[in-house]
């Protein structure tokens, strides 16, 4: 035992790195025989040189004595063995990496034999190669700083001519694997955030600086196959979700990725990127797709892709050129010739180049170099003028405004397209620019700044102004420091009961961006009368056409909701009387459909889940920003058909529409309603309450059958004791053959109500036992047509499944089985106890649909609901505590 200890101790000497050395030198081929031996050797090494880096100097100085940096090159070029290579590339990265010692960085980078191990031709057919030739880059570009980038460069007359590390390492930056993208995005990010001035000159220089055009191009054919699998998926018979959002999490990671790239802040990257999105994405791509049948890319896919691009890309330039190409007409975008785009691609993939060593012959290729330029050709979009396509809902290309385009998403689209649309108009309004004024007095010159909170958009507010969603609040903020200036037209409007920012006329900075777009060779025109205002209304127009369709789900509803919210977040000013009126009729609906839900399947539950509904609905139209994320999009398609299988005629069915958690059923008005009311209660200049403004539970009669029984809000519970007084006796079997006497009693409280089995009591008179209990509301008694002695009734759950997913699992996440209700079958003694226990149930379920309506009637009728949200508000603000009101 003590033996091998101190034999483990020895590894660690300086007399075991100089053996290993000698032995090193010694070979003069590495074969099958001594192969292993090297392999060992060379592990051994890497262990030595970090120990010594952390306990004694001799050991890197006697490195550096022997100069084994040569003999690893040595070894490499007199060895055909894989695993020698792949043993001298780990060593390497060990090293590298576990060095502390700047005296030893600076002597590894130094030698000749660093870029000789860089530049070997290595086999990369062998995979494994690859990986740790790609880690040993990486290795080197984690100690790289601005002294240590000197080292491994090439200069002459004071120019970058050769960077080898970077050079090869961009040869694999779009690898299938993804592995070793990641990687080589690691190792640029590295070198761009060194900050030396000669190296950004030679990466932005030809032909390194083609780099950035392809990461657009290899960016584009993601683009493309994320649309054919959201086709694919929305197609199949049991879509996934999973595949989508591994998809989406790519596209999003290379979009961060270049996001990275701008930050390091390289005189022209932003331009380069910028120039290449626009070119060979944004105008062939995207906007086209927006309104095009059969088109390359689906609208929503677009509409998504656009999302992620203005919010991660930070790019002032892209984010106000993108807003001002809504601007022009659809037939203004066609297809750009796809030569230079798949020239550059070609020329930074298929460079290959040959090395020999000995006798080796050992090509370097980077892997499928070929087929990303030929899958993005074949991708290529037709080079036809997209005004010859056909275009949605019969509207037009040729004059049809993209900005046209995006709100008919939103006034005749269907759910996807529209939650697509509110997705690129929150995304453009949450801007990160800021409004400025610069204010001369006699003595003083100084800035005045409104700086919003940190959004994702580098977008100039006078472009949300023009595009005719800038929030009101930043109006007021832009017209207050116009007045400060001076400026008659900034004051007058400030003033004015119909202030808008630019009360005439684009504003200059838009006309700028719509002259660069003639440089892509994009023209536009505006419409007579175009003015922020005009466009204003228009935005306002799509969202109340919005909020009057029936065919939308309530969740998008709600996103738009949040977006009116931000365009008018104080009053009723800009609106006009057509819109008051669509609202108010939509309310009106609404308030009719949600009452026709007091007699339904789910009568008992309905203010428990208006309640609900209320608070969820506030905090989304009062958040800060939208709820979801724009993949969400890409994901609604699948979600709605995963439960395509519930029987349309299920309680189950009827409490899903309440939920709204599938698409196909009628939509609820119970979240639609709530929505309506909120809107408006704002839009009249009313503060929001915290709980819907409903009446409190009425006194229960001493006459009622549930007095009379002797049971409580709390309800009946399994073994407990009730009275008997009205109850029926009847016969059920709920097994086969075994047939069993009950006594039958409906009874209500409130809201609340349920059909009752009890065992009569033979110890008290009149008195029972509780030994089933099953929902009122949805009993939908009925008579038998040929036993008039029998009683149908349907047994719904005694709660809502969606809302007790321990129960009943998340309809989301699996193909459960279809929920079925329960059939009750109870036979009377004749035909007449039969109507009398028929007569009981059909009262019952009267009085309780009768106080549900009662109490939800101050919050229907719309004057007087919002008279009442205010005498509410005033009164919950005056209590001292929080508590919710008896929602039973």
């Amino acid at each position: 035992m003590w033996f091998s200890f101190w034999r483990s101790r020895d590894r660690f000497s300086l007399e075991e790195l100089r053996y290993l050395t000698d032995q090193l030198q010694k070979i003069q081929i590495v074969n099958e025989v001594n192969k292993d031996f090297v392999i060992e050797a060379l592990r051994s090494i890497s262990e030595l040189i970090t120990y010594g880096d952390q306990h004694d100097a001799s050991f890197f100085e006697f490195f550096m004595e022997k100069q084994i940096m040569g003999e690893f090159v040595r070894i490499l070029k007199i060895s055909r063995a894989a695993t020698v290579s792949l043993q001298l590339l780990q060593t390497m990265s060990i090293i590298i990496q576990n060095l502390k010692s700047e005296h030893a960085i600076y002597y590894l980078f130094s030698t000749e034999h660093m870029n000789k191990l860089i530049t070997y031709a290595f086999d990369f057919r062998n995979d494994e190669l690859l990986s740790y030739y790609i880690s040993f880059l990486r290795a080197i570009s984690g100690k790289l700083n601005k002294n240590t980038i000197s080292l491994l460069v090439k200069t002459q007359n004071d120019k970058v001519v050769s960077f080898p590390m970077y050079v090869e390492a961009i040869q694999f930056a779009f690898h299938e694997e993804n592995m070793i993208r990641t990687a080589v995005r690691a190792l640029t990010l590295n070198v761009y955030h060194v900050g030396d001035d000669y190296v950004n000159r030679f990466i932005t220089s030809p032909p390194h600086a083609d780099y950035f055009s392809n990461l657009v191009t290899f960016f584009r054919k993601q683009c493309i196959d994320l649309n054919d699998l959201v086709t694919e998926t929305m197609r199949s018979a049991e879509p996934s979700t999973s595949t989508i959002l591994a998809a989406v999490d790519e596209i999003e990671d290379n979009l961060y990725y270049i996001s990275d790239v701008i930050s390091a802040g390289i005189p022209d990257v932003g331009r380069l990127i910028t120039d290449n999105i626009l070119r060979h994405l944004i105008f062939p791509l995207l906007l086209p797709s927006l309104r095009i049948e059969g088109f390359q890319i689906g609208a929503v896919t677009s509409l998504y892709l656009l999302c992620c691009i203005l919010r991660i890309v930070k790019i002032k330039d892209l984010a106000n050129t993108i807003s001002a190409a809504f601007f022009c007409p659809l037939d203004a975008f066609s297809p750009q010739p796809e030569e230079g785009l798949n020239g550059n691609m070609t020329r930074l993939c298929c460079e290959s180049r040959s090395q020999s060593s000995g006798s080796d012959g050992i090509v370097r290729q980077p892997l499928d170099a070929e087929s990303l330029i030929k899958e993005v050709s074949d991708s290529s979009a037709p080079k036809t003028e997209l005004k010859d396509v056909t275009v949605k809902n019969g509207c037009p290309g040729s004059r049809l405004e993209l900005r046209g385009a995006l709100l008919s998403h939103i006034t005749t689209g269907d759910d996807v397209q529209v939650l697509g649309a509110l997705s690129v108009l929150a995304t453009l309004l949450q801007t990160k620019g800021q409004i400025s004024a610069a204010i001369q007095l006699p003595s003083v010159h100084f800035s005045v700044l409104i700086t919003p909170p940190k959004f994702s958009v580098e977008l100039d507010e006078s472009m949300l102004d023009a595009l005719g969603i800038l929030p009101q609040r930043k109006q007021h903020k832009k017209l207050l420091l116009e007045a400060l200036v001076g400026e008659d037209s900034g004051e007058e409007q400030l003033f004015s009961s119909d202030n808008t920012s630019v009360k005439g006329g684009i504003d200059i900075e838009l006309d700028g961006y719509l002259q660069k777009l003639k440089d892509y060779g994009i023209s536009y025109f505006l419409k007579a009368g175009a003015s922020p205002r005009a466009h204003r209304f228009e935005v306002l127009d799509a969202l109340v056409s919005l909020f009057c369709r029936s065919n939308i789900s309530a969740e998008i509803l709600w996103d738009g909701g949040w977006l009116l919210r931000q365009l008018l977040p104080y009053s009723e000013a800009e609106f006009n009387s057509h819109h008051l009126k669509l609202l108010k009729d939509s309310y009106k609906y609404w308030a009719t459909e949600l009452l026709q839900e007091a007699r339904g399947i789910w009568s008992d539950f309905l203010i428990i889940l208006l309640s609900d509904e209320w608070k969820k609905c506030k905090r989304a139209i009062e958040a800060p920003s939208p709820r979801k994320e724009p993949k969400s999009m890409l994901l609604h398609s699948a979600k709605a058909s995963a439960v395509d299988a519930v029987p349309p005629e299920s309680s189950f069915a009827a409490g899903q529409k309440m939920s709204e958690l599938v698409k196909h059923l009628p939509l609820f008005p119970l979240k639609v309603f709530v929505l309506l009311h909120q809107l408006q209660s704002f839009s009249l200049g009313k503060a929001l309450s915290d709980q819907p403004c409903i009446d409190p539970p009425s006194e229960i009669p001493d006459c009622s059958r549930a007095k009379v029984a002797g049971l409580d809000a709390s309800g009946p519970k399994p073994g407990a004791e009730l009275r008997l007084d009205g109850a029926v006796p009847c016969r059920i079997a709920f097994e086969r053959g075994k047939e069993r006497h009950f006594f039958f009693l409906g009874t209500a409280i409130g809201t609340c109500g349920w059909i009752i089995l009890a065992e009569e009591l033979p110890s008290k008179l009149n008195c029972g036992i509780v030994r089933v209990a099953a929902p009122l509301a949805g009993s939908n008694p009925r008579i038998d047509e040929k036993h008039s002695r029998w009683l149908h009734l349907r047994i719904r759950p005694s709660t809502l499944p969606f809302l007790d997913p321990t129960k009943h699992g998340t309809p989301l996440k699996s193909k459960a089985k279809p929920f079925v209700d329960g059939r009750w079958i109870l036979a009377f003694q004749d035909e007449d106890t039969c109507k009398v226990a028929f007569s009981m149930v059909l009262e019952e379920i009267n009085l309780q649909s009768k106080e549900v309506e009662r109490r939800l009637k101050p919050l229907v009728g719309l004057e007087r609901a919002v008279d009442s949200a205010d005498a509410f508000l005033c009164s919950t603000k005056s209590l001292t505590s929080n508590t919710a009101p008896n929602l039973m």
